[in-house]
């Protein structure tokens, strides 16, 4: 998938921690790699500010339950976050640092690196657990939002994105990749989108709104 359009598909993963963990023994505790799979053209490795797109299960290591399956959210669909930027829990920003698409991790987060001391009720995650995850990376693309991909996508220059613009870009991304898809894929893309980022419903994309960091919502 192109990269302005990774960029602009970007709901916050559902991981998202509600609260940091406190303190504590972090320094002392590390996340533990297993690698599961590893293709022989490991290219391009992830790094801090990437986007990301992966499907993850998670269990809680006491006793092997699961908690959490990116496959039963969103339709199926695997996650599109930020690496490195808090968007996950910081074990998970560790876990998949230098990982790279096709590849399999099992990972085991400790608490401090996860949802600490407080758990996160919502999640079915008690206080203090270790957490395991099984990671399936899919896509690393350019992370959001630079300068030089909205320029890239505003034609006409003058700092907002319209739908034309967009639609446009996807045409060429789809294109490019030389992938197949559903034909009513670009129209669903599309109205996404502007579903996500077009938050004042003018119509248009503005500079403001592709900003991600502005949009916790995103």
């Amino acid at each position: 998938m192109g990269r302005a359009l990774s960029l602009l598909l970007l709901p916050l993963a559902l991981l998202a921690a509600p609260a940091r963990a406190e303190g504590g023994s972090a320094a002392a505790e590390e996340v533990q790699i297993e690698v599961l799979h590893l293709p022989e053209a490991c290219s391009p490795k992830s790094k801090k500010g990437d986007l990301l797109n992966a499907h993850y299960d998670g269990f809680l290591a006491s006793d092997g339950s699961k908690f959490y399956c990116s496959r039963t959210q969103n339709e199926g669909h695997p996650k599109w976050f930020v690496l490195g930027v808090g968007q996950v829990i910081k074990g998970l920003d560790i876990a998949m640092m230098n990982m790279c698409p096709g590849e399999k991790r099992k990972v085991t987060i400790p608490p401090s690196l996860a949802y600490g001391q407080q758990g996160y009720a919502q999640g079915k995650i008690p206080p203090n657990a270790t957490l395991i995850f099984e990671i399936e990376l899919y896509a690393v693309n350019k992370g959001p939002r630079s300068v030089e991909a909205f320029n890239q996508i505003d034609r006409d220059g003058d700092k907002k994105l319209s739908e034309f613009e967009i639609s446009q870009y996807l045409k060429e991304e789809f294109a490019r990749d030389g992938k197949k898809r559903h034909p009513t894929a670009h129209d669903e893309i599309l109205a996404d989108i502007f579903k996500k980022n077009d938050h004042d419903g003018d119509g248009f994309i503005s500079a403001k709104e592709y900003n991600v960091y502005q949009h916790d919502e995103l």
